[in-house]
């Protein structure tokens, strides 16, 4: 029996038990502690207590709203503005965006000093619904390969280099909403020293169509390939990849399993040079890929040299083009 149960079986039996006898009163009180499990003097206490009467609801109380809607407008269009960084860099570059904000939406000081005083956290929470509306990603396309894992090094520790030519790669997929059939992706490969970023289209994850992109370009790239650092996908982690970099004399290493951070400069590219140019369709033919649509040729002229936010040195130059697959 619940505490509600309790309290409305004590109303029941309490006029009953005030107006009963001595014996009476015993087998009353016996029945309520075996009912509900009370200690004796603590059931004797309730009911020669004050009438229980019928508990009242506790009434809500709200907070009122701290920040007024056209706060939150402008915290969104700066958010997105700003390439929707995470709340904690995001509470960080307010101040330095504040002239933007005068200029493009004239708010009133009480709104710029709502605006600076609001937390992270409260970010977190007034940007939820924008950040699941933009959320178009279908997570889970990289399929790990288990047999030549342990025979290719993780790499863990800094990328501190002072030469050219160690790469970090990755493949994107440009599947849509649908993880079905075969569709195309674009091979991302970026320097860690100079930020160079090249890209190419491949239809399919194939090993051999992923090595002959690679080897494209290796071929183009200004300085030697040195290092190639991936993840944990079948695409990567394969022989015929391995073969090609002991050939060619290339660092083969790879990132932990789901550990994002350890390729964090291509999962930087990933977003700059791919995402905000191709979004997230759907590419499943050779006339349709990322590297012949007509939106992947605005794209072309687009992704020259690209500074990002996260790295302030500029980068020699960004390709996008199609790959033989």
């Amino acid at each position: 029996m619940g505490n509600k149960g309790r309290w409305e079986y004590l109303r029941a039996i309490y006029e009953r038990y005030e107006k009963a006898g001595r014996k009476a009163k015993k087998v009353i009180l016996n029945e309520f502690c075996a009912n509900t499990g009370y200690h004796r003097k603590y059931a004797i206490r309730l009911l020669n207590g004050a009438r229980p009467e019928k508990r009242r609801t506790p009434r809500e109380r709200r907070r009122g709203l701290s920040y007024r809607p056209e706060t939150l407008a402008v915290l969104s269009a700066v958010w997105e503005a700003a390439g929707y960084p995470w709340s904690v860099r995001l509470k960080a570059l307010l101040p330095l965006w504040l002239p933007w904000i005068g200029k493009r939406f004239r708010v009133r000081p009480e709104i710029e000093k709502q605006l600076l005083k609001i937390s992270p956290r409260q970010m977190d929470r007034r940007l939820k619904a924008q950040k699941t509306q933009r959320r178009r990603r279908i997570y889970g396309r990289t399929k790990p390969g288990y047999l030549l894992k342990h025979h290719i090094p993780v790499k863990t520790d800094r990328w501190d280099v002072a030469t050219p030519g160690f790469t970090e790669v990755d493949l994107v997929s440009h599947s849509g909403n649908s993880a079905s059939g075969e569709f195309a992706h674009t091979l991302n490969v970026t320097d860690i020293h100079s930020t160079w970023t090249e890209s190419r289209a491949v239809l399919g994850r194939g090993e051999e169509a992923v090595q002959r992109a690679l080897n494209e370009i290796a071929t183009t790239l200004p300085f030697a390939l040195l290092g190639v650092d991936s993840d944990n996908g079948s695409e990567f982690i394969n022989w015929h990849l391995k073969g090609w970099c002991e050939q060619k004399n290339i660092q083969l290493t790879r990132g932990r399993p789901y550990k994002k951070d350890d390729n964090a400069h291509i999962e930087q590219k990933n977003w700059t040079h791919v995402r905000k140019l191709l979004a997230w369709d759907r590419y499943d033919t050779h006339a349709g890929g990322p590297g012949e649509s007509s939106q992947t040729r605005r794209a072309e002229k687009a992704a020259g040299p690209v500074p990002t936010k996260q790295d302030h040195r500029t980068p020699t130059g960004a390709h996008l083009t199609t790959g033989q697959s």
